[in-house]
């Protein structure tokens, strides 16, 4: 057995909160999954008399068939038992268990699911659809066109720093997952959309330490993500568009663009900031599904006779 204590739960937990942070480089929105997840494990040890410390195969399965009784489904299943590996793996590293119990622990199947994309001139219907005469209007049209151009999560969007651009070389610097950092080609469309914003933003009164961020409320303080998630799909509902979308599918849309303009996948990988290429691959799935759809539209032998 490992190392114990009266306090053990709670030093093996903040040593945990360390690792993730310092060794991992999560951010803090990162953290609180991996703390609500292995919450959950927690609370079901605790209603059991299990010590974390105790923790076995058998334990982690029945936890695993709790999910799915209390009506948790396959995917967040999945997130939830991946947190619970990272845990026991660490538990293992740091001396507090001999045995990692969740090396033979199985996660349901999910099955392939392939991301919603638009069209470019989908995307174009999007911009379309915002008033340029409000004040925000040319500040959500530069954030729709960077989310589409240059692939960036929408973390990585609202925390862009204008240090970071580099409009005149047309790349910008992006800080990822883990802060990792990659220089992202920009497009002249995106740039064009960002200096008209600027010369709205040149005229705010901006809230101290707020300066160095690219977009901004009309306060002068950074943006949420939940406020370009609202904005986007107020949009989508202006344009007709009937996809569910949200800021993520424009990071879809512009890795689904490069492949099927003939992007190396790795070229891919490297723009999104994707630490493994089998997370890249789903795009070659999409593209699979637009081609099919194009052979069953356009193909002599699939037309139907007039």
């Amino acid at each position: 057995m490992g190392k114990t204590g009266g306090n053990g739960n709670v030093e093996m937990l903040k040593a945990y909160n360390r690792y993730l942070r310092l060794q991992r480089g999560y951010s803090e929105n990162t953290l609180d999954a991996y703390r609500r997840d292995l919450k959950k494990l927690s609370d079901y040890l605790d209603a059991e008399g299990i010590a974390l410390t105790d923790v076995t195969l058998d334990h982690l399965r029945a936890f695993a068939a709790s999910l799915h009784d209390i009506g948790i489904g396959a995917k967040s299943q999945c997130r939830i038992l991946s947190g619970v590996r990272s845990f026991c793996n660490f538990m293992v590293k740091d001396g507090w268990m001999d045995k990692d119990p969740s090396e033979l622990l199985e996660s349901p199947q999910t099955g392939k699911h392939l991301p919603e994309v638009l069209s470019t001139e989908e995307v174009d219907m999007l911009e379309d659809a915002i008033d340029l005469t409000k004040w925000a209007g040319h500040r959500n049209r530069a954030m729709i066109e960077m989310l589409f151009s240059c692939g960036l999560r929408v973390s990585e969007l609202v925390r862009l720093p204008l240090s970071n651009l580099y409009l005149d070389e047309r790349f910008i610097r992006v800080l990822g997952k883990g802060s990792k950092e990659r220089l992202v080609p920009i497009s002249d469309r995106a740039v064009k959309e960002l200096n008209l914003w600027f010369e709205t933003r040149n005229e705010m009164n901006i809230q101290p330490g707020e300066e160095d961020y690219v977009f901004l409320n009309r306060r002068g303080a950074h943006l949420t993500r939940t406020m370009v998630l609202i904005f986007i799909k107020n949009y989508a509902r202006d344009a007709g568009i009937t996809k569910t979308i949200s800021p993520h599918t424009l990071r879809h849309s512009f890795a689904t663009a490069l492949l099927e303009g003939g992007a190396d996948l790795r070229a891919i990988q490297a723009m999104l900031g994707h630490e493994s290429i089998g997370t890249t691959e789903i795009y070659t799935h999409v593209s699979t599904r637009t081609l099919r759809n194009e052979i069953l539209r356009h193909h002599p032998r699939n037309k139907k006779e007039r």
